[in-house]
Parts: C-alpha cells; structure tokens; sequence
C-alpha cells in the first residue's frame, strides 16, 4: 500500500526531473564511511542526482583506504582525491587543503555546468576562488555552525572572525542552500545573501520501528517493559550532553530500571565513560544496525544547540520514537509539540529535564506520540529534497547565464 493510501492527509510532491542532465563538481572535506550528517546527506544527495541522470565530479580529500590520485571513475561519476590533514580532536576526519591551482586547470578542461560547495574548510574555500575566476556557477551549503562551536573549544574569541569569513564565504557563491526557514532568516539577518531552503530527507525503509529488537534490548540489560532512553550523535562538548545527563539522573530516579543509550563517538567520549559507568556506549553504527539501536529504544533526547539541522532528529521519528528536543533546527520543522514529540523552548535546561521525566511516567502517551512520529516522516522522502536541490542548482547556472559577465562577478563579491 503507497503511502498516500494508508495516510490521505499526506501530501507527497512529485517532480520531474530535470529537462537535461547537468555536470556537476561537488566539493567536500567529507564523504562516508565517516559518520557525520554532513557526509551522509551530501552522499544521499550525490546518488539522487546521479539517479536523475547527472554526472558528479567529486573532488574530497583523500581517506585512509584511498589509493593515490584519481578515485573511483565509472560512468557518470568519477572522484579527484586531495591531500588531506587529520583534524585536532578527531584524527579520524580529515580536512583538506588548498587546490587552487589543480581545480583551476581541472576544470578548465573539464569545465562543469556547476561547482557545489559542500564545507567551508581551505578545500572549499579554494575551489570557490578557482570556480570564481573560470566564472563557473556556485552554490555552497551552510552546513555546521563553526562560529557557535568556537564556544565549546576554548576559542569564543574567534566567534566573530569566523561569522564574518562564513558570510565572505558564502556571499560570493550564486546561492546558499540551508536546510531550514528559521536559519535562512537567521543568516539573512546578519548579512547573509542568496539564501534558499533545501530541506534534508529521511529512508523511511531503513528507519523504521520493524527493526526494534528484543535480542538487542537483552544484550543492554532491558526486559520488554524497561525503559530505554537513547541519543545518537558525536560524543563532543558542543551536543549539550550535560542536558541529557541532567534529564536522565531525573529519569532513573523516578524509573529505576531505565537504561541510558548513547550511539556515536567523539574526543568526550572517555570522560563520560569514567562518569557515567552505567550507560550503554555503543559506539558508532551504521546502516541496519544503527536502524536497530533507534527502533529498540523507548525515547529519543536530543539537546544539542550547534545543529544547522540534526539528521538524527528525522531518523528518531522516522524510527517511531517520540523526541524531545529544543524548538529549532530539524525539531521545530518535523515536530508538533505533544502530536510527534515534545519541544522545549530553546536553552530551556529545566523545561527539557521536565519534559523527558513526562514522557519516562507516561507509556501510552510515549506510544501514541512515536505512531504519530513515524507518520509524519512520510513527507519527508529523498526524492522530493533531490529534486529540489536539482532545481536550485540548475537555477543557479540558469542566473550565471543570464547576468552580464561583470555584474555577476560583482554580485559575489562580498559587502563585510
């Protein structure tokens, strides 16, 4: 049964694709197997384009299972590997560094439609002076909120500079692609130019309450009847873990039996380890088995304030858990407060404690929001965001083309 069908209240967009296949150059420091939504999105992004019939150049740095130079090359899609350093913190990641001078003679044989800029790193940042002096059309995504994470560093200091070198950034390209309203406004506020909102989507196949687990609950300790509070996400100072803390020393106070699951990874890992030696560390996970962590958990709490979105927020509904969150990013577009979850004003320390203690008192209300939760993910599929960020790039190369040569050289030049 489609899910119009079994849920008529649904609106499911269907779109055409596009009239002629573009050449598109994605840039990225990031590309699965790394773990981050960053990645994840951008790879979903990449296939649905490529399902569309476009052909994607993707220029990353290279990984530590890379071979050296050119990547993978088959039809329609070929990789052009950079030199990459490990990241502080996170030797895992790497960020990579300046190619001005490659790109430059890469696509000038090559020459792409498009140039779609993924992050905001030295990699990016040189592929948007080559793409500008070739005069090839751009397009970046304000992915991550590197001035709000300065915070969280030891480096509050840089909070201004990094604001003012992200709209620099950004105000040179044709268009900026944010995945919600509220921050378009946001970043409009503060000088930002050429903001459109590209949502993210969510597989409702592998996210779904079906793969809940009974073997998995017994290897965490859980009967049928206990209570399972999970958070994915990187085990880092800037997700606001301290609220999760705070909220599940007040769980397991009134419920004593409740179990606290963290899936993910991340340089504060060690240390909640030494302070929480009764919660599940699973580490991260992925595909199936990270669908299967979601769907066996009973409540998803998610109190990060840094997210341009939070990926994990879509796949907790999707999976049919009810979510309790902070009203912005991806929980103020996919929520309804006390229909698919609960929202707490945003910085609300003590009204999120109070509302994951409601939900941890209340089994029927926990079900009936996690049934609504799941149906509500059906209006946000792969295919309807694809086809949007189809159009927003072809309308882009569709303005580049049309603008006089200077104008469009000026209009990306930067105000502050």
């Amino acid at each position: 049964m489609s899910v119009e069908a079994e849920h008529p209240d649904i609106v499911i967009e269907r779109f055409a694709r596009s009239s002629r296949p573009m050449r598109v150059a994605v840039v990225t420091e990031t590309w699965p197997p790394e773990v981050n939504g960053v990645a994840i999105t951008l790879a979903r992004m990449v296939g649905g384009l490529r399902d569309r019939g476009h052909d994607i150049q993707l220029v990353r740095p290279r990984q530590d299972a890379d071979g050296p130079g050119l990547g993978v090359d088959r039809q329609g899609f070929g990789e052009v590997l950079t030199r990459g350093v490990p990241i502080p913190r996170y030797p895992h990641l790497k960020l990579g560094v300046p190619a001005r001078r490659r790109l430059s003679r890469l696509w000038s044989t090559q020459r792409p439609d498009v140039v779609h800029i993924a992050t905001e790193g030295p990699l990016g940042w040189s592929a948007l002076l080559a793409a500008t002096h070739l005069r090839l059309p751009v397009a970046t995504d304000f992915r991550t909120n590197f001035h709000s994470y300065s915070d969280h560093y030891g480096v509050g200091w840089l909070r201004a500079p990094i604001a003012s070198y992200l709209r620099k950034f950004h105000n040179r390209a044709g268009c900026t692609l944010v995945p919600t309203e509220a921050l378009r406004r946001e970043l409009e506020t503060v000088g930002f130019r050429r903001v459109r909102v590209v949502s993210r989507g969510v597989d409702r196949l592998l996210f779904t309450p079906e793969r809940r687990s009974d073997a998995l609950r017994a290897a965490w300790g859980a009967g049928p009847d206990d209570l399972v509070v999970a958070c994915v996400g990187r085990i880092a100072p800037e997700k606001n873990l301290a609220t999760v803390e705070l909220a599940f020393e007040a769980i397991r106070a009134a419920v004593p039996g409740a179990r606290l699951l963290l899936v993910g990874d991340g340089p504060s890992r060690a240390e909640l380890q030494a302070r929480w030696p009764e919660a599940l560390f699973a580490g991260q996970r992925r595909g199936e088995d990270l669908a299967a962590h979601y769907a066996s958990a009973d409540l998803f709490l998610f109190a990060s304030l840094t997210e341009t979105f939070g990926n994990v927020t879509a796949e907790a509904l999707a999976s049919g858990l009810p979510v309790v969150a902070f009203d912005y990013a991806a929980a103020s577009q996919l929520i309804r407060h006390d229909h698919s979850g609960l929202l707490v004003p945003r910085g609300d320390r003590d009204g999120f404690v109070a509302a994951a203690l409601a939900l941890a008192h209340d089994a029927a209300r926990r079900h009936r929001l996690g049934s609504a939760a799941r149906v509500v993910s059906a209006s946000h599929g792969w295919d309807a965001v694809v086809a949007r960020f189809e159009q927003a790039l072809s309308t882009v190369i569709a303005e580049a083309a049309s603008a006089p040569a200077d104008a469009a050289v000026a209009a990306r030049l930067p105000t502050a």
